[in-house]
């Protein structure tokens, strides 16, 4: 898997996302945006589908094996915050992922969210927890 254009993919997705979401619907190219972003996703799935649905099914089976197993971009927050650090880009999600039941923390609302630069997964806890519980710069999955 060729981990630098699973990122780019995922960061273009993210930026159309946050795109659409400073738009409101009566705006003249919502549709336009909204019809591009699934454009992408459709793609994004295509290419790489198969890889993150089996980083996703050892994920849900370590931490949630309740829970199903979405297509990858249903685990994309709404919206991220785009932030330089060290001249370096990161994301964070703002809002959104897949809800799902973590024994570990019980009576508390926990998402897992796909997020780029590097491509992980986040574990929301709550409002203001969270942990990388899978990244592509560690993985071993071929």
């Amino acid at each position: 898997m060729d981990l630098q254009s699973l990122d780019k993919a995922l960061i273009a997705l993210v930026e159309k996302k946050n795109q659409l979401s400073e738009l409101g619907y009566d705006d003249k190219t919502y549709d336009v945006v909204e019809e591009e972003l699934h454009e992408m996703e459709d793609e994004f799935v295509e290419n790489y589908g198969d890889f993150l649905e089996d980083v996703l099914a050892d994920v849900h089976d370590e931490l949630c094996p309740d829970n199903d197993v979405l297509l990858p971009t249903a685990y994309l927050a709404n919206k991220y915050v785009k932030q330089e650090e060290k001249n370096k880009i990161t994301y964070h999600p703002a809002d959104g992922g897949v809800i799902v039941d973590v024994d570990e923390y019980p009576n508390k609302l926990t998402r897992l969210v796909l997020v780029p630069s590097p491509t992980r997964l986040i574990l929301q806890i709550g409002k203001n927890d969270e942990e990388v519980v899978w990244s592509a710069e560690t993985s071993h999955i071929s």
